[in-house]
């Protein structure tokens, strides 16, 4: 059988963490911000941990895993 290949979508926008789950970086904080008050983007600021029912769709698209 072939090698299955990786979703370059996933390789760029998610990383595994030392316990096994997916990181993610959050929505909402390129552009438009000034019609966002300050706790909106406070709150969004940095990573968050995929849901775990999120994390089976996203396993599939990376069959090997992430580096």
């Amino acid at each position: 059988m072939p090698k299955l290949k990786t979703k370059s979508g996933v390789k760029k926008r998610f990383t595994v963490t030392a316990t096994g789950k997916l990181k993610h970086g959050v929505a909402g904080k390129r552009h438009r911000l000034i019609s966002h008050n300050s706790k909106y983007i406070r709150q969004n600021r940095g990573t968050e941990v995929l849901s775990d029912a999120d994390k089976a769709r996203v396993v599939g698209w990376a069959p090997y895993g992430l580096k």
